[in-house]
């Protein structure tokens, strides 16, 4: 039961604290990577994952390395957004990491239209006190693209073998 829970929770759970830290900091911290990658290096073979296909999302995390700090270089996306879409392609695997990035692309357009609009108006006396507010109103300040990572992310893993092995009989009251 502990094994479940901790697929069921440790996931969804690192990527709303990146959300939230990206929403209120404009920044997620490498401690939230890093326990993405530790939970997946723990619960991977607890989970019965094979070495095959541990190597497979390895691959799958390495190659959107590659590609998030490509876009980084660039200036497209934030050094901590680069880094937690690769640890969440890492759980994902090459089997959704194209519905994954799909859902954040998606979610990331929306922030970002929505952002732009909310630029545009005023901030409400009431509200220009809080700093995250302030720093998320500025024009000149990005998109907190974390948002739109989890957001993405909390869509596809319902559909990932990590939720669907669990056995949900257990957690039924008797």
């Amino acid at each position: 039961m502990t094994l479940d829970l901790a697929r069921l929770l440790l996931f969804p759970a690192l990527m709303a604290f990146a959300a939230a830290s990206d929403l209120f900091t404009m920044t997620i911290s490498n401690r939230v990577s890093l326990a993405l990658i530790a939970g997946f290096v723990v619960l991977a073979p607890l989970s019965g994952m094979g070495l095959q296909d541990i190597l497979s999302h390895l691959g799958a995390g390495a190659a959107l390395l590659a590609i998030a700090f490509a876009c980084f270089a660039f200036g497209w996306i934030g050094g901590g957004d680069a880094k937690v879409a690769a640890a969440a392609a890492l759980w994902f695997g090459f089997a959704h990491l194209m519905n994954y990035l799909l859902y954040a692309s998606i979610f990331g357009g929306v922030l970002t239209l929505v952002l732009m609009q909310f630029r545009q108006w005023p901030l409400p006396y009431m509200l220009a006190g809080q700093s995250w507010l302030a720093r998320l109103h500025a024009k000149e300040s990005g998109v907190p693209y974390g948002i739109a990572l989890a957001l993405g992310a909390l869509m596809v893993y319902p559909d990932t073998d990590w939720v669907k092995a669990i056995d949900a009989a257990r957690f039924a009251m008797p």
